[in-house]
């Protein structure tokens, strides 16, 4: 009798055993999942839809999706709202896996010139939608430098044959 008790509790230790490293492994395996980040706004493109370009002011676009953290410096030509998404991964570094901007450009008037939005595709710059008025697109230099370094950075670049630039 004092067998099978000894047999019996050898039994629940490897039962107990069994559902602490299964309960470890679903722990390990919860803590991998990638954990996603929003950071900014961009505004939905059915309130882009309800801007009419040549005829809203910057009150009016404003009063549609709000003002942008960020414009153009030099001349106030253009409003950009910019959206990125982010995924963490376990103890890695944040990798940025979307990004959109939506450029508003003004005329100098005052009155919508442009709206575009713009995606992140493989690190290139890519056109999503455009409505323009105008064949020339102005106002792109804020677009080019938050796309501009990504990938574009070089060592090489930095470094001329009398040293550092």
């Amino acid at each position: 009798m004092a067998r099978e008790v000894r047999i019996g509790a050898a039994q629940d230790r490897r039962g107990l055993r069994r559902l602490a490293l299964g309960l470890s492994l679903a722990v390990v395996v919860a803590a991998c999942q990638p954990i996603y980040r929003n950071h900014g706004y961009v505004p939905t493109e059915i309130d882009l839809q309800r801007i009419e370009v040549g005829r809203d002011t910057r009150d009016s676009v404003a009063e549609v999706v709000g003002r942008p953290s960020a414009s153009t410096l030099l001349n106030d030509s253009g409003w950009y709202y910019v959206q990125s998404r982010y995924r963490h991964y376990g103890a890695r570094e944040p990798q940025e896996v979307d990004r959109q901007v939506v450029a508003i450009t003004f005329n100098p008037s005052g009155t919508v010139r442009n709206i575009e939005r713009f995606g992140l595709e493989k690190g290139q710059i890519v056109p999503l939608s455009r409505r323009v008025t105008d064949t020339t697109i102005e106002g792109t230099g804020f677009l080019r430098q938050l796309f501009g370094n990504i990938g574009a950075l070089r060592t090489q670049d930095m470094i001329n044959d009398n040293g550092i630039r």
